[in-house]
């Protein structure tokens, strides 16, 4: 244990301090790059970190109630949790209670986020293993490896006081976890998982490696028809996991941002982060579809074209009135000069009278 002025500093809460951050740094940059604003991790992390504490607690007082409630012990210990003691899937429990309320408030899925920390929180892990180390806590049996981890005899369990190291179990654990971090985030750029599905591939792999170190620990556990009850749960989990990864089915979704703030669910590519993107591209399919309208015959009264194609009936209208015209007899010139002379007589008569 260190000291910060006034403050002890314990190592183990420091590695859970420390993974915590590095989880919703990369569940930062996932979620962004899906549509999210910034810092949205921080509005889930205040929900689903204390609630995730509490869990992880819970789990560990629930498996192992003799540590608290045994003739002898001090149940004011539950709460003493820089002495380590916090149970993964409690943790899991928790956390995804606190995140669902941080998500219902900010309208984001739930399984967005899941598969925007499905790396994150296996590096949370492989970095928080390692507060075990400091505590001399979760190692296996003795071993004489090059790799094996000395243990001081105040933490030896009862009856190994001869031996002096063990098999490191965190190590190989927070190993692990970093593998399955790498390999969810490589085939979730290859297969773009959507619905929980990479968080449900993490959660297989994180339990299928937690079942055999969970075998090689030789620390206090309760035990059920020969297996301790953290492999019951794993198996279970397991299970769990691997219905949901191969049942559940959908497209990836992202989040796109309109000009009030307002966020909207949108299948994954079909909007831009921060922007009316889906908006505009609507617009550009209307023009599109302006283009392919199918011709029906029918006159556009302010077309171009239209006023073009009327041009030749008007020039063929005019040799037809023409042709009229050619068509009626020419008057004679013998007939006018004698309507022209009847005229000047009935005037003579008129001034005779």
């Amino acid at each position: 244990m260190l000291q910060l002025g006034p403050l002890p500093l314990r190592a183990y809460a420091v590695c859970i301090v420390i993974g915590i951050v590095l989880a919703c740094w990369i569940t930062e940059t996932r979620l962004r790059a899906r549509g999210a604003p910034a810092w949205t991790v921080l509005d889930i992390a205040v929900w689903a970190v204390p609630f995730g504490i509490v869990g992880a607690r819970i789990y560990h007082v629930i498996t192992d109630p003799e540590l608290y409630f045994a003739a002898g012990k001090d149940w004011v210990g539950i709460f003493k949790i820089w002495n380590g003691g916090l149970g993964i899937w409690g943790a899991v429990a928790g956390g995804a209670l606190g995140a669902w309320i941080a998500c219902r408030r900010r309208g984001i899925p739930l399984t967005m986020v899941a598969d925007a920390l499905a790396p994150g929180l296996p590096v949370a892990q492989a970095v928080g293993r390692w507060g075990n180390w400091f505590n001399q806590e979760l190692y296996g049996r003795p071993t004489s490896l090059p790799w094996a981890v000395e243990i001081d005899p105040a933490h030896r369990p009862l009856g190994m006081d001869q031996y002096a190291t063990y098999q490191p179990t965190f190590l190989y654990e927070s190993v692990w976890d970093l593998l399955v971090a790498l390999v969810v985030w490589r085939l979730d750029r290859r297969y773009r998982f959507g619905r929980g599905r990479g968080f449900a591939l993490y959660v297989m792999l994180y339990v299928f490696g937690r079942f055999f170190t969970e075998m090689m620990r030789i620390d206090h556990a309760n035990e059920f028809l020969g297996l301790r009850v953290n492999d019951w749960v794993s198996i279970l989990v397991f299970l769990g996991a691997a219905a949901y990864f191969l049942l559940v089915r959908g497209p990836r979704k992202d989040l796109v941002t309109d000009s009030d703030g307002n966020l909207t669910v949108v299948p994954e590519g079909t909007g831009a982060a921060g922007t009316g993107a889906t908006g505009v591209q609507a617009e550009e399919t209307e023009v599109e579809g302006a283009d392919d309208r199918p011709d029906d015959g029918t006159d556009d009264p302010g077309s171009g074209d239209d006023d073009a194609g009327d041009l030749p009936d008007e020039r063929a209208a005019e040799p037809a009135a023409a042709g009229r015209a050619d068509d009626e007899p020419a008057a004679d010139p013998a007939d006018a000069d004698a309507g022209r002379a009847d005229a000047d007589a009935a005037d003579r008569e008129k001034h005779a009278r």
